[in-house]
């Protein structure tokens, strides 16, 4: 049976570590990995836009001797009615896996359900591993041993703050988030980062106060207020955030070598300020590249060719 990656609890913390220690491979010496997926489709279905989400797996399939297959929801005939399940078992006698990026995690759960090769979660409203795997991979290559490390996530407790949680304490770190009242991370998410941690040496800590929880911290992350399908909120958010604006008084109180992250895209004047996603501690662009690294590595794990 094939394996899918629909979360990053999908992964033990030793298979984490050595996904992320291919992906390191993968970056260091692509050649070697040039005709890895010859004769081989990857099914990209995107049902939500997508800039660095489709262009780098695309890019990473293709690098591979690959075959991407791009598809919009509306392109298909999901759009016209045809279930998750059927598509996913038509698409299963064409292609070698399956990437969908979608709304609920439920549809991920039913298509690799029903699909035969590995499913991929390219971003759904409860998670975003293939972000996740990126920002671990960075925070390595900057940090080197991350267990013990401080991460403090400022901002709305969304999918990418859900995969960190998860990913983090895998990886042994102190997970710091910071939200306003009423956006906190979903309790499910928590205490499964916590049951994790206490199994790493990490830690889970949530609160409202955004200078005590990036005081002293390694990484700094951030991300957009709204995320898609919350744009009707964006004016409502935007009267309670701002108190959890990355900017240059934050980074002071972080660790003197801090390094900053965001998964893109950004609302520039709002989640963060152009001094701090251009200053000398941004590593966003270093992330933004290695989320085609790391999901090189991620399929080639999954269809067993690493």
């Amino acid at each position: 049976m094939s394996r899918d990656f629909l979360s990053i609890d999908d992964l033990t913390p030793e298979e984490l570590g050595g996904l992320l220690d291919l992906s390191a491979r993968v970056k260091r010496s692509p050649d070697q990995y040039s005709e890895r997926l010859r004769d081989l489709s990857v099914a990209m279905i995107f049902e939500k836009p997508s800039t660095r989400t489709r262009v780098s797996f695309e890019v990473a399939i293709a690098s591979m001797s690959g075959h991407p297959v791009p598809l919009s929801g509306a392109e298909l005939q999901l759009g016209r009615g045809e279930t998750i399940e059927d598509t996913g078992r038509v698409l299963s006698r064409y292609v070698n896996a399956i990437v969908l990026r979608t709304f609920e995690q439920e549809r991920l759960e039913v298509l690799a359900g029903a699909a035969s090769v590995p499913v991929v979660n390219a971003l759904s409203d409860f998670e975003h591993p293939c972000q996740c795997l990126a920002d671990l991979l960075t925070a390595l290559e900057h940090k080197g041993e991350l267990a013990g490390r401080t991460l403090a996530y400022l901002g709305d407790g969304n999918n990418v703050t859900h995969s960190l949680l998860l990913g983090g304490a895998k990886l042994g770190m102190r997970v710091r988030v910071a939200t306003p009242p009423g956006f906190e991370p979903i309790p499910q998410i928590v205490h499964r980062a916590e049951e994790i941690a206490e199994q790493t040496g990490g830690s889970v800590e949530l609160g409202h106060d955004p200078m005590a929880a990036v005081t002293g911290a390694d990484v700094l992350y951030t991300d957009v207020w709204a995320s898609m399908g919350q744009e009707a909120e964006a004016d409502e958010r935007s009267l309670v955030f701002p108190a959890y604006r990355l900017d240059e008084k934050a980074v002071a109180l972080a660790a003197a070598d801090v390094i900053v992250m965001h998964c893109l895209p950004a609302h520039r004047g709002q989640e963060i300020t152009d001094e701090v996603i251009d200053g000398s501690h941004s590593v966003v662009w270093d992330q933004a590249e290695n989320r085609m690294h790391t999901q090189k590595a991620l399929l080639l794990w999954l269809l067993d060719l690493a």
